[in-house]
C-alpha cells in the first residue's frame, strides 16, 4: 500500500454548516499544491448532520474519509483519534473553521522539512498576518492564559493554543499516546510532552482570522485549561510521559497497543 506523504486531520462536532466549505478549501489546497495527503475528519459525537455531510462529501471525493468518536469527547481526544489513526508521514490538524488557511500549511510542512520534529502555528509572532483579529478581551484572556501556562509548564512559545500544527510521524505517535487531556487544553500538554521528549519544535507564523463562531468560552474552558495544566504537571511528576510508545502503527504495520 502506498501511503499520502500528509495526512490532515480535523476534529468536528455539529460542524454541518462549515465543513463543507472547509473541505471544499481543504482538498482544492491538496490538489493545487499537488500534496500526497488524506484529509481525515473525526466526528466528535455530532447531533446534526456533520457525519453524513462528510460521508456525502467523501464519497466523491477520494482524498478524505471519516473517523468517528464512540461520543463526545472533547477536541483534544478527536485529534487524537485522527493522529493515530493518519497514515501520512507528516501529520497535522487544523480546525474546522480554517482560521488559518490551509495553504499556510505549506509553511509548516517547511520547518518539518527543514528539520523540525513539530511545527506550530503562532498568531503572534507576526501580528500583521492576522486579517480578522479577535475582541480585545479575547486577546487580552488568551495571552493571560499562555503567560500562565509558559510560567506553570516551562514552555517559551509565544502561542500555544493555535489549532495550526504540524508532526513528523514519530513525534505525532509518541506525543499522541502519551497524551491524557482530552478537551481544549490538550495543546500545552502535547507541547510539554514534547518537550520533555526532546523534540525540537520551531514557532511559524501563520496568517490567521479570528471566527465570531468561535464555541470556546474563556470564562468557563479558561478555568477548566488551568486545572489541566496542574494536571499535567502531576502526570509529569509520576513520570507518567516517560513511558515508552510505539511508533509504527499504519494500514500493514503492527497496531498501537
Amino acid at each position: 500500500m502506498q501511503f499520502p506523504k500528509y495526512s490532515i486531520i480535523i476534529p468536528a462536532y455539529n460542524e454541518s454548516r462549515r465543513i463543507p466549505e472547509a473541505l471544499v478549501a481543504v482538498v482544492a489546497a491538496i490538489r493545487a499544491q499537488r500534496w500526497s495527503a488524506e484529509v481525515v475528519v473525526v466526528d466528535d459525537g455530532s447531533t446534526d448532520d456533520t457525519v453524513q455531510v462528510v460521508l456525502d462529501f467523501a464519497a466523491k471525493n477520494p482524498e478524505v474519509r471519516l473517523e468517528k468518536n464512540p461520543s463526545n469527547r472533547g477536541k483534544g481526544y478527536s485529534v487524537r483519534s485522527g493522529i493515530l489513526a493518519a497514515r501520512g508521514e507528516v501529520v497535522m490538524f487544523t480546525d474546522a473553521d480554517l482560521s488559518a488557511p490551509i495553504e499556510e500549511a505549506s509553511r509548516l510542512f517547511a520547518a518539518i522539512e527543514q528539520g523540525a520534529d513539530i511545527a506550530i502555528g503562532s498568531r503572534w509572532l507576526d501580528r500583521s498576518r492576522q486579517t480578522h483579529r479577535q475582541p480585545l478581551y479575547r486577546q487580552l484572556f488568551g495571552r493571560c492564559f499562555n503567560g500562565v501556562t509558559r510560567l506553570i509548564m516551562g514552555l517559551h512559545f509565544a502561542d500555544t493554543q493555535c489549532g495550526f500544527k504540524a508532526f513528523t510521524r514519530t513525534a505525532a505517535q509518541t506525543v499522541f499516546q502519551l497524551q491524557t487531556i482530552e478537551r481544549w487544553g490538550f495543546d500545552p500538554e502535547i507541547l510539554f510532552i514534547a518537550t520533555k521528549r526532546g523534540f525540537k519544535i520551531a514557532e511559524v507564523p501563520v496568517s490567521w482570522a479570528h471566527d465570531e463562531r468561535t464555541r470556546i468560552s474563556y470564562l468557563r474552558d479558561g478555568l477548566q485549561m488551568l486545572k489541566e495544566i496542574a494536571i499535567v504537571r502531576w502526570n509529569a511528576f509520576l513520570g507518567r510521559y516517560n513511558k515508552p510508545v510505539e511508533t509504527g502503527a499504519r494500514a500493514g504495520e503492527p497496531h498501537l497497543r
